[in-house]
């Protein structure tokens, strides 16, 4: 059974309250802030994979900032639940669903995006990271 909202993943154990880590956090961000760094630029050939860096890059602050906070999700869905049930960011987690689809369709189905589309979903994974490094100590 696939959870539906944050309630649901905690109680089929896709996420859990954890005593809070502060090292493992401060070191995901930094992970996030380094893959970020070693991006050169974007063009046609490269743009798909640029866009999985951004999206992984997103992963791990979610993680960081849940990490804080005293959770481990284990599905990129209950992190988006964390996003809009435990944030309240349901402006963010509309972004990242949408971010989220387009990365399984290009890891599990090999639908590549055209570079208009995935350099509007680079802007957005820059936009959610910006927004993630506001919200707490990241």
């Amino acid at each position: 059974m696939k959870s539906s909202n944050w309630k649901e993943c905690l109680e089929l154990n896709d996420a859990s309250k954890i005593t809070p880590d502060t090292e493992k956090s401060k070191s995901l961000k930094e992970i996030a802030d380094e893959r970020i760094k070693q991006i050169k630029g974007i063009n046609e050939k490269n743009a798909n994979f640029v866009f999985e860096d951004y999206y992984s890059s997103v992963i791990e602050m979610i993680h960081s900032l849940s990490l804080i906070e005293g959770y481990k999700i284990s599905n990129h869905i209950c992190l988006g639940y964390y996003l809009r049930d435990v944030l309240k960011r349901e402006d963010l987690f509309k972004i990242f669903d949408d971010l989220r689809y387009k990365r399984n369709s290009l890891t599990y189905y090999g639908k590549k995006m055209d570079f208009e589309t995935a350099k509007n979903a680079i802007e957005k994974s820059k936009n959610i990271i910006k927004e993630l490094k506001s919200i707490k100590k990241l």
